[in-house]
This record gives C-alpha cells, structure tokens and sequence, in this order.
C-alpha cells in the first residue's frame, strides 16, 4: 500500500486492466468502481436483459467482498446505473436488486443513464462498504 489509497483488482473477475476499488489507508473503507454483469472471458452476461444483468453484477460485488474480507452486511451503499429511459426497465432491474438481498438491499438508488461502457450492457453498480466498527 502506498499512500492513503490502496487499490486493487480482482483474481476472480475479469482483468480489464482496471482497479475495481480502494480500500482507505484506515481500512474501514472500501469504494468500488462501476462493476459490470462481465464473465471471466469479459463478455456481457444477459445481453440486454436488466434482470440478468444486474443478478451477475450483483454476484461481482460478492466476489469483490469476499476478497476484501467483507459481507454483504457492511455495504453502506448502493449506486445502480441502468441504460434505459424506460421506467419498466429501471423498475425491473430494482426488483432484480432487492431480489438479490432477499428483499433487505442497503441503501440504494437505481439511476437511468444514456449508455454504459459495453456495448448490450443495461446495468452497473457502485459501492460503498464500510468495515470498521461503527461508532
């Protein structure tokens, strides 16, 4: 670790070359790129289909927080950006979602954009994951 943030990448996600977060000099926090609904050749999973989308992206962020150390409980935050000006389709990924915490998500926002960074790709998630004591 050199300075105040550490990044890292993922042994277990597909390596584009990119960090998928950082942890503060602390330890206690960690706040994660936008994680893509990629497989381990980087392909979109579910082309086109928010539901799938956001099921893959979601066991992304699983990796991410099992190889942080982490769980699912210490995620003070969710951000989800979804490629669509369709309300069905932002409505539909949100399910997804809450669905993927057995209806407990954090606190989380589902966010309609104009495009994300793969061509097919509906959905990305941002978080951010706090593992110190809480005071």
């Amino acid at each position: 670790m050199s300075g105040a943030v550490d990044r890292f990448g993922s042994a277990a996600l597909h390596d584009g070359g990119f960090a998928y977060g950082a942890r503060i000099a602390s330890n206690s926090l960690i706040v994660t790129a936008g994680l893509s609904p990629l497989d381990a050749d980087g392909q979109i999973v579910g082309p086109d289909d928010p539901v799938a989308q956001m099921t893959r992206t979601v066991q992304c962020l699983d990796e991410i927080l099992a190889e942080q150390r982490a769980q699912r409980a210490d995620i003070a935050k969710l951000t989800t950006y979804v490629a669509t000006t369709d309300h069905a389709v932002i409505g539909a990924a949100w399910q997804a979602l809450d669905a993927a915490f057995d209806g407990a998500a954090p606190p989380a926002i589902v966010v309609g954009v104009t495009v994300l960074p793969y061509p097919r790709q509906l959905v990305e998630i941002e978080a951010i994951i706090a593992t110190g004591p809480v005071r």
